[in-house]
């Protein structure tokens, strides 16, 4: 769905905890989910405001979302 917000907290709502704990006490990971929020940010503007953009842009663009997105959860995963 267009617009449809993808943040970290939006996508892992069960986690929210773990993941302001590694937040605080990960530089990368917190790094990791600035990352793919500003991304995810970008993203939604572009899709709300119908802004041109080339379709294989807009594609490596969400790629790059669901990669970041994917390191995220598994270092979530890791940490018990």
């Amino acid at each position: 769905m267009l617009g449809e917000n993808h943040s970290i907290h939006h996508e892992f709502p069960d986690l929210h905890e773990k993941i302001d704990l590694l937040s605080r006490e990960d530089p990368v990971f917190r790094e990791q989910i600035l990352e793919h929020d500003k991304l995810d940010k970008q993203i939604r503007g572009l899709e709300m405001r119908e802004s041109p953009v080339a379709d294989a842009q807009m594609e490596t663009m969400k790629h790059q979302r669901l990669q970041l997105k994917d390191h995220i959860y598994q270092r979530l995963m890791r940490t018990d």
